[in-house]
């Protein structure tokens, strides 16, 4: 009888909200720390910290997250700060804490919607916390086409010019979700941009060397091979790409020999040049 396999650290997609809150703990610890999320390790929990440190790599592997983090917030502050969007529509929020850590307009309206057990769960460690915006908080499963439709229409009713934002969320589902998706939020016409992070088939398949075992439950599947092309018939058009590995560099948060290889890089075509830094990014997107 074959033994059993161990039991993967991350048993639902929910579980990598409190590992992805234990990263940003990390980095608010830090002296030289690009942002503070000082509820990052109350929220991340003794199950959050469990699973930063049984998975493979696990704090290794903290410098893509901790930059993600920060080149959004940059682009949210940004978009918020220039009065050009009224509404955050932040999908499968998880435990960000944006609306209290960010300097945003008291005026802008920020909606989180994530799974009813993660909300509660996260609106009982903050008890007594205030955002510094306009805070909605609704429970929803994503994956029910009908409630998901039903919601965006609710909020292309409310709002002028949205800014729509899924960290961490593409990844794990499949293709025909993301495009599903991909259109239902170019239906809403107040859907104004849309803020996401985006992998490559590469990185896919370095990731599933690593995290494969431990992600088994909730595998990293959505890498277009087409890239920031996959979103263009749903009516979505690139106008920023931040290279998560440039950006790395810049925010002092690179992995081991980073410079190294973007010295190196230099000599290689340039065709090759940008397919490694298209290997994984942070994209934003506006209505074609």
């Amino acid at each position: 009888m074959a033994p059993a396999a161990p039991a993967s650290p991350v048993s639902h997609v929910s579980d990598t909200a409190r590992w992805v809150a234990m990263y940003r703990a990390m980095e608010s610890e830090r002296p030289d720390a690009l942002f503070h999320d000082p509820w990052a390790r109350r929220l991340a929990g003794p199950e959050g910290e469990a699973i930063l440190h049984s998975i493979p790599k696990g704090e290794a592997m903290a410098w893509p997250m901790i930059v993600r983090t920060q080149v959004m917030d940059e682009i949210i502050e940004r978009a918020a700060g220039a009065g050009g969007i009224d509404t955050v529509l932040n999908l499968a929020a998880g435990f960000d804490m944006r609306p209290y850590r960010l300097a945003l307009p008291a005026s802008l309206c920020w909606i989180e919607v994530d799974l009813p057990e993660l909300l509660a769960s996260k609106q009982a460690a903050l008890a007594g916390e205030r955002p510094r915006c306009a805070l909605e908080v609704i429970a929803a499963d994503l994956s029910d086409d009908a409630a998901r439709r039903a919601l965006f229409a609710r909020v292309g009713a409310s709002a002028s010019r949205v800014l729509v934002v899924t960290e961490g969320l593409l990844g794990y589902l499949p293709s025909e979700r993301v495009a599903r998706l991909a259109a239902d939020l170019h239906g809403e016409p107040a859907f104004h941009a849309w803020l996401l992070d985006l992998a490559s088939p590469e990185i896919l398949k370095r990731l599933e060397r690593i995290w494969g075992e431990a992600l088994r439950r909730s595998p990293l599947i959505f890498g277009p091979a087409e890239g920031t092309a996959f979103f263009a018939p749903y009516g979505w058009r690139e106008v920023e790409y931040r290279s998560t590995f440039e950006e790395s560099l810049r925010l002092d948060r690179a992995m081991r020999f980073a410079r190294l290889f973007a010295w190196l890089g230099r000599f290689y075509p340039r065709r090759t040049r940008e397919r490694f830094r298209r290997l994984s990014g942070i994209v934003l997107f506006e209505r074609a």
